[in-house]
């Protein structure tokens, strides 16, 4: 593979109790009593305005969820890093890569000026050539346009390009854009990747980086 296309939150990123809190305190503000940790997690995945709305309720109108989805976009951006930690493993796994000559993205539905934040605030920015979000195209995951940007940026045949990530969300972005992806198994959602099962599935990221560097016994 020439070409690494990674999720973040629940791939690269144990991001919970930051998006936890964050949905909580979007809460109070509108009046609301907390969620469940659990549940908070189980709405990730498809970006903060559909996280905003899960987590607002199917009572709440347009006009609560636009100013709900405000105040969180302002409260995480601040609080984006207070909790948030690279899972095991991931650090050495990107620095094996890398020096391999492997050309890395990050491609979520996470808004994209946070998510370069994050990158940046957890010192992993040198080895991404791209970060992508999910206000940065007309569509979101699972549409395959970021994928496709991407490989074009990178000059990658679809062959040669692998998306790894922890949902559904991922599985179908990947067969979206007619490449492989590797799932994940301690992230978010684990269990979507039984409904909708990945080509490959690892426990560790650095089972990712034994595969992609063919050093798997």
């Amino acid at each position: 593979m020439d070409l690494i296309i990674f999720d973040l939150d629940g791939t690269l990123i144990d991001s919970r109790l930051d998006l936890a809190h964050s949905v909580n305190a979007t809460r109070k503000h509108m009046g609301l009593a907390p969620l469940d940790n659990d549940r908070v997690y189980s709405y990730v995945g498809n970006g903060a305005p559909v996280l905003i709305r899960r987590a607002m309720g199917e009572q709440a109108s347009e006009a609560q969820v636009a100013a709900a989805l405000e105040f969180f976009l302002q409260y995480y951006s601040e609080h984006k890093l207070d909790y948030t930690t690279l899972y095991p493993g991931v650090r050495e796994a990107l620095e094996r890569l890398r020096a391999a000559g492997k050309k890395m993205a990050v491609l979520t539905n996470k808004p994209v000026r946070v998510s370069r934040a994050i990158v940046e605030g957890l010192g992993t920015g040198p080895y991404f050539f791209q970060v992508y979000g999910g206000n940065s195209f007309d569509f979101k995951k699972p549409h395959p346009i970021g994928v496709q940007t991407l490989m074009r940026e990178a000059s990658a045949a679809a062959d040669r390009t692998l998306i790894v990530g922890d949902s559904s969300v991922d599985v179908e972005t990947a067969r979206n854009a007619g490449v492989k992806v590797y799932g994940v198994t301690y992230g978010f959602q684990p269990e979507s990747l039984e409904e909708t099962p990945p080509d490959w599935k690892a426990d560790r990221m650095e089972e990712v980086a034994d595969w992609l560097l063919g050093e798997t016994l």
